[in-house]
């Protein structure tokens, strides 16, 4: 009877499905509608911010990022051109998987996942947890002990968040921490200490950048780039934000009250968090909190940094680097055999291909996005009220929400910059604070939005869904926003 109940509740869920479908196709009926409308050569205007504000309604009722965003493209392709999606989204895809940035990204992350199942294969990753463990005596030092990790770990927003959750995540639990708390400590330690630290990827591309458009003479880019730091207002504000959560100085409200009672309760990972594979992979042997164990993890980690310095903050070029010598480190204290290695890097790569499919479709939808011309109406609608005193704030709050809605931190700000600094000159703004305004801006979309690269390795490697964990960090991340803007206000009218 039990199994007859079982095979019968198994069809529930195909009857709600049908409520679902037909809203979404009269949705896409509406955007036929408006592709319709549209006059050929005309600009969207305050229209081609629908296909983004349709992806974060299903987001919100699905809780499932890829979907939402595979919706959102095939949207916005229909109001592009209503007679054909089918071609168009064939060359969108190809050209998002074409592109270097997105083979970076696919190779990184890849790689990444499969140093990580090594290390913990290997159980030397569960001998630094052994050895951590030792060392911390409270909840609070084990949060506090993460934030430090981040601090340090400032290379690379990717190598942070995949690292820093690995090393300490069987620490948190052991604490009855959420994931969700761990996965915001590690996101919003990362973006931050990448835009403050000037030897960090993101230094090295925004420098090239201002170069790029003039706003620093040839070879002068990262000296532009270090005369900002100080009115990178919103890294500083999260960082302090974070760090006082991390001390339960501010307590826990909003959807990490509930992440926070759950796992104090004895479950610290979400039920909706289906990732599972890398849980399983760490082995509990015997001997793994010995010292030999330790660092055989520690010496990885640091050769995957210095490796990434020294290629000119490539994080590609450290993580081979650091794979090849891992294995041959591996292999000589037979600690797993040459097979065992190459199959827990391929497996590595099929854990990290859901974040990936997301960060993808996320790239596809700012393609999209790019076509009907989003960011150049976001920024061109408030450009006749910015004034000298007003322009960062301006700048901050405008391209935090293009940033938040498109999940590029780093490609809007080609778009934007050609629009952004004649304003500014034309209206004698102080351009440290403007650029400042434009990092802080990124900083927030990156860590804020819930299908951008950062907040999807974030819940990845910490080990929730990547909407539980933007849920549970947009309360944090909205008061670190809107202390910055109100700096941004008074420090306009003070320089």
């Amino acid at each position: 009877m039990e199994q007859v109940i079982r095979v019968l509740s198994g069809f529930r869920p195909k009857r709600s499905i049908l409520p679902s479908a037909l809203i979404t196709l009269a949705c896409f009926a509406l955007f036929w509608f408006l592709s319709e409308l549209h006059g050929e050569g005309d600009e969207w205007g305050a229209v081609s911010l629908l296909p983004t504000i349709f992806v974060l309604l299903v987001a919100l009722v699905s809780r499932a990022p890829f979907e939402a965003l595979l919706t959102g493209v095939v949207a916005g392709l229909i109001m592009l051109d209503n007679s054909n999606v089918v071609t168009p989204l064939a060359d969108t895809l190809s050209a998002v998987m074409g592109d270097g940035t997105i083979v970076w990204v696919v190779l990184v992350c890849g790689l990444m996942g499969g140093l990580i199942v090594l290390l913990e294969r290997s159980g030397c990753l569960g001998s630094f947890s052994g050895w951590l463990k030792g060392c911390i005596k409270s909840r609070k030092q084990s949060l506090l002990t993460t934030f430090l990790i981040g601090l340090v770990v400032f290379i690379d927003d990717y190598l942070n968040c995949l690292a820093v959750s690995s090393s300490v995540k069987q620490v948190t639990d052991s604490y009855k921490v959420s994931r969700e708390k761990l996965a915001y400590i590690i996101d919003s330690t990362a973006a931050p200490m990448c835009i403050l630290v000037p030897v960090s990827t993101w230094a090295v591309y925004f420098s090239g950048l201002l170069e790029a458009n003039d706003l620093a003479a040839s070879g002068e880019g990262l000296s532009v780039y270090i005369s900002a730091i100080p009115y990178m207002i919103y890294g500083w504000v999260a960082l302090a934000v974070v760090f006082l959560v991390a001390s339960n100085v501010i307590g826990d409200f909003g959807p990490m009250k509930k992440a926070e009672q759950r796992a104090l309760n004895g479950q610290p990972i979400p039920d909706d968090f289906n990732g599972n594979e890398m849980e399983a992979n760490s082995q509990s042997e015997a001997g793994r909190s010995s010292f030999v164990g330790m660092m055989n993890f520690i010496v990885p980690m640091l050769l995957l940094i210095f490796s990434t310095i020294y290629y000119d903050i490539d994080l590609l070029r450290g993580v081979i680097l650091t794979l090849g010598v891992t294995i041959v480190l591996y292999y000589v204290q037979g600690l797993l055999s040459l097979e065992q290695q190459f199959k827990g890097m391929f497996e590595g790569f099929k854990v990290m291909l859901y974040p990936l499919s997301t960060v993808v479709a996320g790239f596809m939808l700012k393609e999209v996005n790019d076509q009907l011309g989003m960011t150049q109406y976001v920024v061109g609608a408030v450009a006749p009220y910015m004034t000298a005193e007003l322009l960062p704030a301006f700048v901050f709050l405008v391209m935090a929400l293009v940033v938040f809605g498109t999940a590029s931190s780093w490609g809007s700000f080609i778009i934007a910059i050609p629009i952004v600094v004649p304003i500014a000159l034309n209206v004698d703004a102080n351009m440290p604070l403007v650029i400042g305004a434009l990092l802080s801006a990124s900083s927030f979309g990156s860590h804020a939005c819930f299908f951008s690269d950062s907040t999807v390795l974030a819940a990845q490697g910490a080990g929730c869904s990547p909407m539980s964990h933007a849920l549970t960090q947009a309360p944090y991340a909205l008061l670190g926003a809107v202390i910055s803007f109100a700096a941004f206000v008074m420090l306009g009218y003070m320089i």
